[in-house]
């Protein structure tokens, strides 16, 4: 494996598209694919870790989503729950600092959002990676929540009122699965950021495609 000689940039969004795809195209249930798509999260993360990745963001559900087949739902947040709380202390103690944005409302379910501020409290001291996790977000939900405080006149004060005003701007934010559009992602945040599209399924999305997708937009000197 090649491991790029730049250094990566600091901060990365991914947008995972694709696991309900990798499972019919292998006969499986929808949830196999958002299950397994949740284990790439995890090696994906953990890559981003070791490249010097300082913020990953890895869009979770979208405000859109509450659209999909009820069974679906239930098992995505099934899949919430166990994720949280099955990985987090793993990755507390590996340094990962974790970071629920979205609204935190119904109809999200109340243990979901309890999980999501215990994981925040317990790993909110942790420097070696911020961990985004966009879930029941929507840009345009953002963007409307922040405008209802704001009481400023420029840019900077009105970043402050954002779900997470310390996530900065993505210098890079990929796509898998072969869709070529945003998906009312972070879009205050992506103004400039460079745009990779992937056709690989999210679950088959590995290290060697994430280090290609990097390479494809090169730091400035």
């Amino acid at each position: 494996m090649n491991e790029p000689h730049a250094p990566a940039p600091a901060t990365v969004a991914i947008i995972t598209d694709g696991n309900g795809r990798w499972a019919q195209q292998r006969g499986l249930p929808v949830w196999e694919g958002h299950r397994a798509g949740a284990e790439n999260v995890r090696s994906r993360l953990r890559d981003a870790a070791e490249l010097g990745i300082e913020q990953l963001s890895i869009y979770a559900f979208s405000t859109e989503n509450w659209t999909r087949d009820d069974d679906e739902i239930a098992a995505l947040m099934g899949l919430m729950r166990l994720y949280i709380e099955h990985e987090t202390p793993t990755l507390h103690a590996e340094g990962v600092r974790m970071r629920f944005i979205g609204r935190r409302t119904a109809p999200v379910p109340r243990d979901v959002v309890e999980l999501m501020s215990w994981a925040e409290r317990l790993t909110q001291h942790n420097r070696r990676i911020t961990f985004f996790i966009p879930f029941n977000y929507g840009g345009r939900a953002e963007i409307v929540d922040a405008a209802r405080s704001f009481t400023g006149t420029t840019e900077a004060e009105f970043a402050a009122q954002l779900y997470a005003p310390e996530l900065r701007p993505p210098e890079v934010v990929i796509r898998t699965g072969g869709e070529r559009r945003i998906s009312n992602y972070l879009i205050w945040h992506i103004a400039t950021s460079q745009l990779v599209f992937r056709d690989e399924l999210w679950p088959d999305f590995t290290r060697e495609a994430l280090l290609d997708a990097l390479a494809a937009c090169p730091r400035p000197a």
